[in-house]
C-alpha cells in the first residue's frame, strides 16, 4: 500500500502541514480508512479513486473522524496526482461538492492550488461567543472590531475569532477536551484565531481538537472560509490574502487565498508542496 507523506503549504522545503495521501483503484473500507489514517497519524489522510468522466472521488479522514473537506490534504493530493499522472487541473468528488486541484512541478517542490466549494459566513450570537472566548481564555476586549467572530464555511464549518494582536494569536491555549465537546456540539471542524497584520497579510492559528489534533499547522479549508468571510464584510483584501501559520508551533507555511468579487462564490487557495517519504 504506497501512502505518500506529503506536507502542504509548506516554507520551501521547511514547514507545512503534514498529510497522507492515498491514490488506489478502490477505496478501502471506511473502516481500514479510519485505521490508515490514525496508524499515519497526521491530521489529515485524503483517499482518492478513479471515477467516471476523468473525476477522483476522494474521502478525508483525520485519525479521529471523517471531515468533509480537508484543505491541505487537497493540496498534498493535487501534488500525488502530479507526481504520478502529470501536471494537469484534477476534477474531485467529495462527499458534499465538487472541486478542482491543479497541480505543477517546481524543482524538487510541487505547487498546487484547488477551489474551494462555495463560502458562505454567519455572525456569531453572544452566548456561542462566549463559549469561544472562555475556551481560551480570551477577554471581549481582545477582539478586532473590524472583523467580528463568525461561524464561516468552505465546504465545512469553522469558528473565526479575529484578535487585536500577534501576542494574543501565539498564546493560544486551551484544554483539547473541551475543544473538541465544543467542536462537536457546533459541528466546527476547527477554531481559527487569527490577527490582521494588513489587509492583506493575517497570521492564523487552528484549533483541531473535534479530529483529534491540538492544533493544525496550515488549515486550507478554513483559510478558504475565512477569504470568504472577509469578501462577506467588505474587507479591503485587493483580490487577495496571504496567511503564515503554524510560525508558533515551529512549523511555518504560506497559505494564499485569491478572492474574487462574487459573494458566495470558491475561493482558490494554493501554496507549496514537499515530499516527505511513501510507506
Amino acid at each position: 500500500m504506497d501512502i505518500q507523506r506529503i506536507s502542504a503549504f509548506s516554507d520551501g522545503q521547511q514547514g507545512g502541514n503534514p498529510a497522507g495521501v492515498l491514490i488506489s483503484d478502490a477505496h478501502p473500507s471506511v473502516d481500514d480508512m479510519r485505521a490508515i489514517a490514525a496508524d499515519v497519524g497526521f491530521s489529515e489522510t485524503a483517499f482518492a479513486m478513479p471515477e467516471g468522466d476523468s473525476a477522483w472521488r476522494v474521502r478525508y479522514f483525520s485519525p479521529q473522524s471523517e471531515v468533509p473537506f480537508c484543505g491541505h490534504a487537497t493540496i498534498a493530493l493535487g501534488s500525488a496526482l502530479t507526481r504520478q499522472f502529470g501536471e494537469g487541473v484534477y476534477k474531485l468528488v467529495l462527499n458534499e461538492a465538487e472541486i478542482t486541484v491543479e497541480g505543477a512541478a517546481s524543482g524538487e517542490l510541487y505547487q498546487a492550488a484547488l477551489q474551494s466549494p462555495p463560502t458562505r459566513s454567519e455572525k456569531a450570537t453572544a452566548d456561542v461567543l462566549n463559549k469561544v472566548l472562555d475556551l481560551f481564555g480570551y477577554t471581549a476586549d481582545q477582539i478586532d472590531p473590524q472583523i467580528p467572530p463568525a461561524i464561516v464555511h468552505g465546504g465545512a464549518d469553522h469558528f473565526a475569532l479575529t484578535l487585536t494582536s500577534r501576542q494574543a494569536v501565539a498564546d493560544m491555549t486551551y484544554d483539547q477536551e473541551d475543544g473538541r465537546k465544543l467542536m462537536e456540539d457546533y459541528g466546527w471542524v476547527t477554531i481559527l484565531i487569527g490577527y490582521s497584520e494588513t489587509p492583506q497579510l493575517f497570521h492564523t492559528r487552528n484549533a483541531f481538537a473535534s479530529g483529534g489534533v491540538y492544533e493544525d499547522p496550515a488549515t486550507g479549508a478554513a483559510s478558504a472560509a475565512y477569504a470568504g468571510y472577509l469578501r462577506d464584510i467588505d474587507w479591503p483584501h485587493g483580490g487577495k490574502i496571504e496567511i503564515n501559520q503554524g510560525v508558533d508551533m515551529g512549523l511555518p507555511s504560506r497559505i494564499t487565498a485569491e478572492i474574487s468579487s462574487e459573494k458566495g462564490s470558491s475561493i482558490r487557495v494554493s501554496g507549496s508542496a514537499r515530499v516527505m517519504d511513501a510507506a
